[in-house]
């Protein structure tokens, strides 16, 4: 049977499954940086230096850590908005 040249390959679906992921991680996490940034920032402090790097900048700044918050929020929704503009007028067959 052959393909419907809108039908998505599963390799274009196991992308897009991906880019959502990560628009519902960034908007999660910049969510919780934005309301909570003390305790957001405490939760990821790690004695393991990679992990310590990335969230030490943001130690003891709140409004540094929410001004971040507000920017994954807003790259998260416009990866999302994107996800779903290619989306529209293609069809997904499950197997």
């Amino acid at each position: 049977m052959a393909r419907d040249t809108e039908e998505m390959t599963d390799t274009q679906a196991a992308l897009r499954r991906t880019a959502e992921m990560a628009a519902v991680f960034m908007i999660g996490d910049g969510l919780l940086g934005l309301l909570q940034p003390e305790r957001h920032v405490a939760l990821w402090r790690s004695r393991t230096p990679a992990v310590d790097l990335l969230v030490r900048p943001f130690a003891g700044k709140p409004t540094r850590r929410r001004l971040y918050g507000a920017l994954q929020l807003a790259a998260g929704l416009a990866l999302a908005a994107r996800q779903r503009a290619r989306i529209q007028g293609t069809t997904v067959m499950n197997r």
